[in-house]
């Protein structure tokens, strides 16, 4: 169930589902690469003071269930999570630009759905079994 959250005047409860993929699909999303890139992407997140409820990937995309204020505009969120973690990975893996000729991890677009009290079960466990296709 979806925390309800207190502002000053206001209540709310603001989930969406986040989807993006590698740039050309490549499969670069596992091990240390994985990983790396899921500790990435929790501290950015703590740092824009967004939380992360689910997170996996799939070789080539990557699922973020997220809770957000209001005040969060969501395409500034997922460019400051694309262009940080994306930054953030040539560094510690510079091999991944050898696969990736024009420079960009991830291709420039992303799916985003708003997510309600009836469906978030639903796309945790459609999240949580990402690997497992």
């Amino acid at each position: 169930m979806a925390e309800v959250h207190h502002g000053r005047g206001y209540v709310y409860s603001i989930q969406y589902h986040i989807v993006w993929c590698v740039k050309y699909r490549h499969k670069l999303l596992c091990g240390q690469i994985d990983e790396d890139l899921q500790v990435l992407l929790r501290k950015i997140a703590e740092d824009k003071k967004i939380t992360i409820l689910e997170m996996e990937s799939d070789k080539d995309h990557i699922h973020l269930l997220i809770d957000c204020k209001p005040q969060h505009y969501i395409p500034d969120v997922v460019k400051a999570l694309k262009g940080v973690s994306a930054r953030s990975l040539f560094k510690q893996h510079p091999e991944l630009k050898k696969r990736l000729w024009g420079g960009h991890l991830w291709n420039p677009s992303y799916f985003v759905a708003t997510v309600s009290e009836n469906t978030e079960e639903q796309i945790r466990r459609y999240i949580q079994n990402q690997k497992q296709k």
